[in-house]
């Protein structure tokens, strides 16, 4: 009988053993590594925004779940609401492009503005893109040169074709932006000189006549 009930409890121990062994397997998939829905979506409700941006991504491409543009969106602006300038930035794209929401070039400059207050390059450039081409805001070359300039400090951008199109007094103008940006940004009054060789025009420095 003793043998029995050891031969009993050895099997239950097993069992038990086991089920503990697959609750962990499933227990320690990850939102991030493994793009686990659960995992996901208890991380994002508790408010962490990288788990808000995956499950934002999961709902825009039907990944474990059925996919669903208004819960992609919802979850793509907690993330954007948090402050992270990438998430922030990537819903200004997702207006901008009518990705999984109606196109609405205002709100795409809304959050590319928010993003470019941080000194987010890419929203920097795409700022620009918008006063450029008058979507969203008015056309306006000069705050166009004025936010490639600041594309330009971060990560580098060909700015002279767009200066051919201004006249001296706009591209002065939109060095000084720049600069005051600059300082508003790092809270100093100087400014490296590496940075205004940057944001320095050729016209410029050449001396062309004003046309």
């Amino acid at each position: 009988m003793k043998i029995l009930q050891k031969i009993c409890f050895v099997l239950v121990l097993t069992m038990f053993l086991s089920s503990c062994s697959t609750m962990t397997k499933v227990d320690s998939r990850d939102c991030f590594k493994d793009w686990d829905i659960d995992d996901c979506r208890v991380k994002a409700e508790q408010g962490n925004d990288q788990a808000q941006y995956v499950l934002g991504q999961m709902y825009a491409i039907g990944k474990q779940v059925p996919q669903d543009y208004k819960e992609s969106l919802k979850w793509h602006k907690l993330a954007a609401e948090q402050g992270n300038v990438e998430y922030q930035h990537i819903l200004g794209v997702m207006y901008h492009k009518g990705q999984g929401v109606p196109q609405n070039f205002k709100e795409a400059v809304k959050w590319y503005r928010k993003s470019a207050e941080q000194g987010y390059s890419p929203s920097h450039y795409l700022l620009g893109v918008m006063y450029h081409n008058g979507t969203g805001v008015p056309k306006d070359y000069v705050m166009t040169l004025m936010y490639w300039n600041l594309a330009s400090v971060n990560k580098g951008n060909n700015r002279y074709n767009l200066e051919k199109k201004m006249t001296l007094s706009q591209i002065k103008k939109a060095q000084e932006l720049s600069i005051e940006w600059i300082r508003k940004r790092n809270n100093t009054s100087v400014i490296p000189i590496h940075i205004h060789e940057v944001i320095s025009s050729n016209r410029i420095l050449s001396n062309v006549d004003e046309k």
